[in-house]
């Protein structure tokens, strides 16, 4: 039997009334969304609405309530409704241009500093297919003697990525270039590189949920007809580019990793560390150049 929500204009109506609305809809954790909602719509922290159900509400605030939670029930992301995500420390603007930063994509920063764990090391990072510029900020929030540069092929990406190094106080050692991976880099130019790029098989995004599927970038998901076409793209130039001793980090598919494991091998490159996300899926490959046809063995975490 569904809920009977109180009567009335207050926080807790609105609560009751969203999360009815979006479990209709299929969103999960339908309770928690609408919580996210009407803290969003009042301008308020949303863990602290629990405790004010009875608070009264004008109609203008539930007025705007109802126009985000039809946004939602639509599926949109709720992201995408705010205008910003957290990733890592950072607090970032997302548009319907980029994809929505997850928590899995931090894995490639986890593998940088335990592989990289001097902050002082690092000079010279680059992050292809930068999005938001999420991993390219995180990086060098940690590395503090860097600069870093982001690449995308979207000019509407790369506005975002602006706007974000200006917010969180990078826009100095920030630069942002139009481009397709990393033709454009000189040789040896790289002491840490990043890259989550698309690898969703094309014949799967029509079954990924609906947040995904109709409102993400599909440029920036489909990954050719098995997911790997970025990746072979990508690893054949990183031999040239990188410099003596840099890392490249990149982020695969749930299932991907030893294939995208394999085409590095082939590409001249040397594993140095795979590591699981909190799911227990190998999410990021963390790959060296092999010098003199030696490498070290690669890691597991």
């Amino acid at each position: 039997m569904a809920e009977a929500c109180p009567a009335g204009a207050t926080i807790g109506a609105l609560l009751c009334e969203g999360g009815a609305v979006l479990r209709a809809a299929g969103v999960e954790e339908a309770r928690r969304e609408a919580r996210l909602l009407v803290g969003l719509a009042l301008a308020r922290d949303a863990g602290s609405l629990n405790d004010a159900a009875r608070e009264a509400v004008s109609e203008e605030q539930a007025a705007r309530f109802r126009a985000l939670l039809r946004r939602r029930a639509a599926r949109e992301p709720f992201a995408y409704i705010a205008g910003r995500r957290g990733f890592w420390t950072l607090e970032l603007a997302v548009t319907p241009a980029v994809l929505v930063p997850r928590p899995e994509t931090e894995t490639l920063l986890e593998a940088a500093l335990a592989l990289r764990p001097d902050r002082a090391s690092v000079h010279r990072i680059v992050d292809l297919g930068t999005g938001s510029g999420a991993l390219l900020l995180a990086a060098l929030s940690e590395y503090p003697a860097a600069i870093g540069l982001g690449i995308d092929r979207s000019p509407a990406a790369l506005e975002v990525a602006h706007r974000n190094a200006a917010a969180t106080g990078f826009a100095a050692r920030t630069l942002f270039a139009l481009g397709d991976w990393s033709s454009t880099l000189a040789p040896g130019s790289v002491d840490l590189l990043l890259c989550n790029p698309p690898y969703v098989p094309s014949g799967e995004i029509a079954s990924l949920a609906p947040e995904v599927r109709d409102y993400e970038p599909r440029a920036a998901l489909d990954g050719g007809p098995d997911g790997l076409a970025a990746y072979r793209a990508i690893l054949p130039d990183l031999p040239r580019i990188l410099a003596l001793g840099g890392l490249a980090i990149l982020e695969v598919g749930a299932g991907q990793a030893e294939a995208v494991a394999v085409l590095g091998s082939t590409s001249g490159l040397v594993l140095r560390e795979m590591r699981q996300d909190l799911g227990g899926i190998a999410r990021s490959l963390a790959f060296g150049v092999a010098e003199k046809g030696v490498g070290a063995p690669p890691t597991t975490d």
